[in-house]
C-alpha cells in the first residue's frame, strides 16, 4: 500500500486548454478516494496522470513518498481497472487473471496460488476455464478486478468500472468493490460521474468542475455542508432546491413565504440583499403529518402542486415558483453543467407515501429551517456552511478507516501466529 500525493497538478493540451488545473490532493494509505464530477471535469485525466498514461504539464505526483512524474506506468506498481474491462478474449479467466504475473515471470506454483486466492475472493473459481465471451458483465468486471488483485500493487485505480452494467448489477458490484477494498485495505482511487456511487463507496470524495477541485470531504460532509452551489447541486438525488430570496433582517423572503434564520445563519448573511436559499427535498414534509414535537423547528407555507410522483416508499411533489430572469438563467446553466433537467424554477419536495397531497391542488407544507443553506448568487459560495461541523463529519470517517486498518493488521498477525 502507498499514499498518493498530488501537488499543484496541471494538465494542458497543445491548444492551451487546461483539463486539470492546479489540483492538490492527499490520498491516505489505505483510503478509498472517489473522483467525481460531470463529463469533462478532468477526473479521468487526473486518474490517467496517476498511473502514467498522461503526461503532467506541471506539478508533482508522489506515490509512497516518491516522485513518479517521469516514471513509466509499469514502474509505478499500480493496478488499473478500466471501464471496458480490457480482457483478452482468446484467454481463459485463469489466464486473464494470471497475465500480469506471466509478464513478471512469476513461478507457476505461485501464479496458481495467487489466481486461485483471487478467484475465491471474487467467487470466480467455477469460471476459471471459461472465456470472457461466455461471462456476464458483472463476472467480466470481477475478472478485471482479479487481475488487479494478483499484482499486489501499491494502489488500485478504477476508471468508471460499472458504467456498462445495468442498474441492479451496478448496485451489487458497488457492494463487492466496497467489501473487497475493506478486506484488502489497499489505497484506491475510483473515478465516476455517478454521485450515488461516490456517496456509497468513498471514504472521502473529491468533486471536480472544469478541471478545478471544488471540495474534498466525506460523503456526509459533502451532503450536509457543501462548500458551494455546484457541490450542493451535484450531490444528492433529487438535487437540492434553490430558491431566490431577499434578506430581511434575520429572515429570508422567498416565493414560498418568509423563513426565519437562526442566530448563526442570520449573522452569516448580514449585509447581503439577494441570495439563493438551498434546501434538500427530504427536509420538506406534508404539514398535516408533521410530528408536533418538531413543528416549531421549522416553518409552514401553502403552495400549488403541479405534479406528484408516488414511488411506493416515498412521494415527490413538484412546486413551481416565480423567479427573475437572472436566477432562472443561472439555474438553467447549472442544470446543463450537471447534466440534470431538475434544477429549474420548481421545488422538488419529498413527502411521506401516505400523504394525500395531489396534483393540481394547493397544499400546506412544512420545511425544517435548521437544514437550509444560503448561497451567494454571484460567487456560489455557501454563506452559512458550518465548517466545524463539516470537519467533524470527515474526521469521524478518517478515525473509522484507521480503526479498520488497525483491526485488520491485528487479525493478520493472529492468523500468522496460528
Amino acid at each position: 500500500m502507498a499514499a498518493i500525493t498530488m501537488n499543484n497538478i496541471v494538465k494542458k493540451y497543445g491548444d492551451g486548454f487546461a483539463a486539470v488545473n492546479d489540483v492538490s490532493l492527499d490520498i491516505a494509505d489505505g483510503e478509498l478516494m472517489i473522483l467525481v464530477g460531470p463529463s469533462g471535469c478532468g477526473k479521468s485525466t487526473l486518474l490517467r496522470m496517476i498511473v502514467g498514461l498522461e503526461d503532467i504539464t506541471s506539478g508533482d505526483m508522489l506515490i509512497g513518498g516518491n516522485r513518479v512524474n517521469d516514471k513509466a506506468p509499469r514502474d509505478r506498481n499500480l493496478s488499473m481497472v478500466f471501464q471496458n474491462y480490457a480482457l483478452y478474449p482468446h484467454l481463459s479467466v485463469y489466464e486473464n487473471i494470471a497475465f500480469p504475473l506471466r509478464l513478471a515471470k512469476t513461478p507457476d506454483d505461485e501464479i496458481k496460488r495467487k489466481v486461485e486466492a483471487a478467484a475465491d475472493l471474487l467467487e470466480l473459481k467455477e469460471h476459471l476455464d471459461r472465456k470472457p465471451a461466455n461471462l456476464s458483465g458483472g463476472q467480466r468486471q470481477r475478472v478485471a478486478m482479479g487481475r488487479a488483485i494478483v499484482r499486489e500493487a501499491d494502489a488500485f485505480l478504477f476508471d468508471e468500472p460499472l458504467s456498462n452494467l445495468d442498474a441492479k448489477l451496478r448496485g451489487q458490484m458497488r457492494t463487492e468493490i466496497s467489501r473487497l477494498q475493506r478486506s484488502l485495505g489497499i489505497t484506491t482511487v475510483y473515478v465516476t460521474h455517478d454521485q450515488t456511487e461516490a456517496m456509497t463507496l468513498g471514504d472521502r470524495v473529491a468533486v471536480l468542475r472544469k478541471g478545478l477541485l471544488q471540495q474534498v470531504a466525506s460523503p456526509r460532509e459533502l451532503y450536509e455542508q457543501p462548500l458551494n452551489l455546484f457541490v450542493a447541486g451535484f450531490i444528492g438525488s433529487p438535487p437540492m432546491n434553490f430558491l431566490p430570496a431577499k434578506v430581511e433582517g434575520s429572515a429570508l423572503q422567498t416565493p414560498f413565504g418568509k423563513f426565519q434564520l437562526d442566530e448563526r445563519m442570520a449573522s452569516k448573511v448580514s449585509g447581503k440583499e439577494l441570495v439563493l436559499m438551498g434546501v434538500r427535498p427530504e427536509y420538506f414534509e406534508d404539514a398535516s403529518l408533521v410530528d408536533e414535537a418538531k413543528r416549531d423547528k421549522g416553518s409552514t407555507f401553502t403552495a400549488h402542486v403541479d405534479v406528484t410522483e408516488w414511488l411506493g416508499d416515498a412521494q415527490y411533489a413538484y412546486i413551481p415558483f416565480e423567479a427573475s430572469e437572472a436566477v432562472t438563467e443561472q439555474l438553467r446553466d447549472l442544470s446543463r453543467e450537471l447534466d440534470s433537467d431538475q434544477l429549474r424554477t420548481q421545488a422538488i419536495v419529498s413527502i411521506d407515501s401516505t400523504s394525500r397531497i395531489r396534483s393540481g391542488r394547493d397544499a400546506e407544507f412544512w420545511v425544517d429551517t435548521r437544514k437550509i443553506h444560503v448561497f451567494d448568487p454571484e460567487s456560489g459560495d455557501n454563506l452559512t456552511r458550518d465548517e466545524e461541523a463539516g470537519a467533524e463529519l470527515t474526521r469521524q470517517v478518517t478515525e473509522d478507516r484507521e480503526e479498520d486498518q488497525k483491526r485488520a493488521a491485528e487479525d493478520e498477525k493472529s492468523d500468522a501466529l496460528r
